[in-house]
């Protein structure tokens, strides 16, 4: 598995993977598909060295990308980051989710991050499970705060502190 920094080309097949989640209603509040124009300026906020965006390359094709993206943006919060992982459609069920959340945490003390952080939504067991595999721990439960196709949705908020290498 190669992992890499995305570049601004990959923005298409990141969009991709990511609008291939819409439709499900588990993975994203996006009600409808985003646009590469739409994700620009999120593509730009990220930096390798703080809070990258990784995709799983394989032969020029994106199989996956995980982010590491500000909890908030107030400066205090600059050690927690807030996990996105996703699968490419083809891909899913072949552990690469598993090894990108590994890598995350394996990696996370060299971009300055102490405390990972997932929104999931409590439907969303599948991922609940990956992250709570990894010693995640469930940290808040927000019920009802969204409505997707006229059901109400909780959300569940998982965390895990780091520790340095």
């Amino acid at each position: 598995m190669k992992v890499r920094n995305a570049t601004e080309a990959d923005l298409p097949e990141i969009v991709a993977i990511y609008n291939s989640t819409v439709p499900s209603r588990m993975v994203t509040a996006d009600l409808a598909p985003v646009s590469v124009a739409s994700k620009r300026p999120w593509f730009r906020a990220h930096d390798p060295q703080h809070r990258p965006l990784w995709v799983v390359d394989e032969g020029g094709r994106i199989r996956a990308w995980l982010s590491f993206n500000n909890f908030h943006d107030r400066p205090a919060y600059r050690p927690t980051a807030e996990i996105s992982l996703y699968v490419a459609e083809a891909d899913r069920r072949q552990g690469l989710g598993r090894a990108l959340l590994a890598e995350a945490i394996a990696r996370a003390p060299a971009h300055g991050v102490r405390t990972l952080v997932g929104l999931i939504w409590a439907h969303n067991a599948p991922s609940l499970r990956l992250f709570e595999q990894f010693g995640f721990a469930r940290w808040g439960h927000l019920p009802q705060v969204a409505i997707m196709d006229e059901i109400e949705r909780d959300l569940v908020i998982v965390g895990r502190r780091i520790e340095a290498p």
